[in-house]
């Protein structure tokens, strides 16, 4: 088997990889490259390969830089099945469509305010597209092995993160390699732990917090200190948050905190229909999750949920005091932007950043001490107070990905570093050597390997 990196290499985004066996053509995940404009433009340049090439796609989870490029896949020439679990399949009839939807929106705007200098604007796939892509979905079962081409078979296992997320061993009956997928945390207050790594000759593993442990602090406690000083001010409380995971987790630390009296019964939005879909979906998936029923029903307690954008456009000018959860987390495009336009220069206000920030996003900007920020083609003051929570992290930290990797059963022959900013790469590569004995790479874009 080959492996060429097409994607997630200097960078935690665009995860793309080509597998190939000489008979056939394997992706696995299909994402879109997010964060720097430099990585951006790689969404709008053609496939690095020829799609009606590949005979099959292969998704580790649902999240957009690891799902979010199948639309324009399928439109330009793929017809074969994209295999990938039945919580995967569920979420990304969540998230494909509305990645399309939100791409739509933006090239309107830009059109309608002529904030591009494209004329016209066009976004990279339309709604049409995504759902002609959710018909290739393939559901297969956790632990259980899936020929996905002849030869060559694929089985999943769970790693927590998100509903549906699996790490996935391809195996041609003589080599074989692990996908890590995005592993989740051990003790993620809402996700059930990672199962053990599959054992395989070489193993592709993410490196998002490769450098960095999360504090040992509670989320629950620093959520309730800020919102509490906001609502005294009688300011507006403003999450942005990654509408699946991150989203379900915050409303779940608000039930807690209203429950124990900690935060006063105050408006709450949760403002992303993708949001409030991907809630929906807890209930239907107890095997990905910690919650009970009646723990599913309580993310719900207390919260108005925003569907239409008329809703939407009217929530935030009401003014504070109110807690609004909106996507996307990393401040990127959605909804919570015309929120981030009003609630950034209120000094009564706060914006509570949560998990990480890919490099070129406002998330970043603002974690970086921006005061200014640019929103559709305009500059917007950053007065409000900015809150850093990082320990709501769904991803593994450095120490928890080495612990996870010790879980194989045998040390594979290489171990490649991908899906992080170049520092984090680095220092998982030096804990790999060091702390595993193993033989770690750092692979750059385009590279193939023999496994």
């Amino acid at each position: 088997m080959e492996l060429t990196f097409w994607g997630a290499t200097d960078t935690v985004t665009g995860s793309r990889f080509v597998v190939d066996t000489g008979a056939h053509r394997v992706l696995v995940d299909c994402g879109l490259f997010q964060g720097l404009k430099r990585l951006r433009r790689r969404n709008w340049d053609p496939f690095p390969v020829d799609p009606a090439s590949i005979d099959a796609v292969v998704l580790t989870h649902a999240h957009i830089d690891h799902s979010g490029y199948l639309p324009a896949l399928v439109r330009d020439g793929f017809a074969g099945p994209i295999v990938c679990t039945r919580g995967t399949a569920d979420l990304a009839a969540v998230l494909l469509p509305d990645s399309a939807h939100l791409q739509e929106e933006d090239a309107r705007f830009a059109n309608k305010h002529r904030s591009t200098r494209h004329a016209p604007a066009l976004p990279l796939y339309t709604s049409d597209d995504a759902e002609v892509a959710l018909r290739a979905l393939t559901p297969v079962a956790f632990d259980t092995d899936h020929e996905v081409v002849p030869g060559l078979t694929a089985r999943f296992s769970p790693v927590g993160h998100i509903i549906g997320a699996a790490s996935v061993r391809l195996d041609d009956g003589e080599r074989s390699v692990t996908f890590s997928g995005d592993v989740g945390r051990p003790i993620d207050p809402v996700m059930r732990p990672p199962a053990p790594l599959q054992t395989a000759d070489h193993v592709v593993v993410e490196s998002t917090y490769g450098n960095r442990t999360h504090p040992a602090t509670d989320p629950a406690g620093e959520l309730a200190s800020i919102i509490g000083r906001t609502l005294e001010r009688g300011g507006t409380v403003l999450i942005p948050t990654f509408a699946v995971g991150r989203a379900q987790t915050i409303l779940y630390l608000l039930s807690r905190l209203r429950a124990d009296g900690r935060i006063p019964e105050v408006p709450t939005y949760l403002n992303s229909p993708m949001a409030i879909s991907a809630t929906e979906l807890f209930l239907p998936h107890p095997e990905a999750h910690r919650l009970d029923p009646a723990a599913c029903a309580a993310l719900c307690d207390g919260v108005t949920f925003v569907r239409s954008v008329e809703e939407s456009k009217l929530l935030t000018p009401l003014g504070g005091p109110m807690i609004v959860l909106s996507a996307s987390g990393m401040m990127s495009g959605g909804r919570v932007l015309h929120h981030l336009m009003r609630v950034a220069p209120d000094r009564r206000s706060s914006i509570v950043v949560t998990g990480f920030q890919a490099a070129g996003t406002r998330g970043e900007a603002l974690l970086a001490g921006a005061r200014r920020l640019k929103i559709y083609g305009s500059y917007v003051d950053v007065r409000a107070e900015v809150h850093h929570i990082d320990s709501l992290s769904a991803h593994a930290d450095a120490d928890e990905l080495i612990a996870w990797l010790r879980t194989a059963a045998r040390p594979p022959e290489r171990v490649h570093i991908v899906h992080g900013e170049p520092s984090a790469a680095d220092a998982m590569r030096r804990l790999v050597r060091d702390e595993l004995g193993w033989s770690p790479h750092l692979p750059t874009h385009g590279e193939s390997v023999t496994i």
